[in-house]
């Protein structure tokens, strides 16, 4: 049975994709530094599953700390790698913050591993694309000049990547593109457990609807589409910790013709954030206040993706629907209001 490090293993998709590891038979260890996640989920994923992970908090911009770790588990296979900040708004306000630990916390990885035969997921964004000349996008398309410091950590990484996958033949990596990743575990016991004031959309809906937060804010009705909103690809959480899974196999398999890919994982759908609100309504039942506010700095007008890539080669495809994502979503926010994580 492999052994699989999940970095950032407590937060929103580091939590599901080690239940989906269990799931298909892997070992877990994970380190996480709880900067935006609980301590309490390792319970979480430990009731759902009947398995309780291994669990270290660890801070990966520390490079003696992370050296000292692979040291101490020379079991470890492979690496998800999902520890990085990841809202664009803030990474605007706090460019140097989203530098360094991105970039640390995946550069130490390669510097602990480098004379280690080992799997590496990445966890990249449909960022890199910046604001696409054709949709859908597909990993062909040109990678264009970041609209946020976030959007650049993810570029700069996966340069990283390429590069040394080029002069050292141990490792193998598979870079995973999202879209928007939205919705909670069937069983509503995890979920996106934002600390502080939510920066991506359905948090924000479901906390706006439970009575955490006031109204939404949605930033801009006069972009180039449909209804004015922007347009993501947005894609349930569990389709995205499966496509992990897929990545891993795929890495120990040894089948690919490059020690480097990318993939895009979404659903190939985009829904504009008006279209989120609704379907969030007619889901639920629950009505929300919204209003219209202005453009929002490093916001990309729309984006979504071709999946035709993911779907053929690591035999992927998600499941779900913006109903079940909004509907699961919602669940989740009514238990953790019942049922508070610390």
């Amino acid at each position: 049975m492999n052994t699989i490090l999940v970095t950032g293993g407590t937060g929103y998709i580091g939590s599901h994709t080690v239940v989906e590891l269990q799931k298909a038979g892997y070992d877990v260890v994970i380190i996480d530094n709880l900067s935006n996640s609980s301590i309490g989920i390792l319970d979480q994923i430990t009731a759902i599953s009947g398995i309780r992970p291994q669990f270290e908090q660890l801070d990966l911009a520390d490079e003696a700390l992370v050296i000292d770790f692979v040291a101490r588990h020379e079991g470890i296979s492979g690496v998800i790698h999902f520890a990085a900040y990841k809202a664009v708004g803030e990474s605007v306000q706090y460019p140097v913050k989203y530098y360094r630990n991105n970039f640390y916390s995946l550069i130490n990885l390669l510097t602990a591993f480098a004379n280690r035969d080992v799997d590496l997921v990445f966890s990249s964004s449909c960022t890199v694309y910046g604001q696409p000349d054709r949709l859908p996008v597909t990993e062909e398309a040109p990678v264009k000049k970041a609209e946020s410091p976030y959007g650049n950590t993810k570029q700069i990484c996966e340069e990283i990547l390429v590069d040394t996958a080029k002069v050292n033949a141990n490792y193998r990596f598979i870079s995973l593109r999202y879209f928007n990743p939205v919705g909670a575990h069937d069983s509503a016991t995890i979920g996106e457990l934002p600390i502080g004031v939510p920066q991506n959309l359905v948090p924000f809906i479901t906390q706006s609807a439970i009575g955490k937060r006031g109204p939404i804010t949605v930033y801009g009705n006069d972009y180039n589409t449909p209804d004015g909103s922007c347009i993501r690809d947005y894609i349930h959480v569990v389709d995205l910790a499966k496509a992990h899974v897929a990545a891993i196999r795929r890495l120990e398999q040894k089948s690919a013709g490059s020690n480097y890919e990318a993939f895009n994982v979404g659903t190939g759908t985009g829904s504009s954030v008006l279209e989120v609100i609704n379907a969030f309504e007619t889901s639920t039942g629950v009505k929300l206040d919204y209003k219209i506010g202005p453009r929002r700095p490093g916001d990309v007008e729309q984006v979504w993706g071709d999946v035709t890539k993911t779907e053929q080669v690591l035999g992927w495809k998600a499941a779900y629907g913006l109903p079940e994502m909004m509907s699961s979503a919602w669940k989740w926010e009514q238990y953790i209001k019942e049922n508070p994580i610390t």
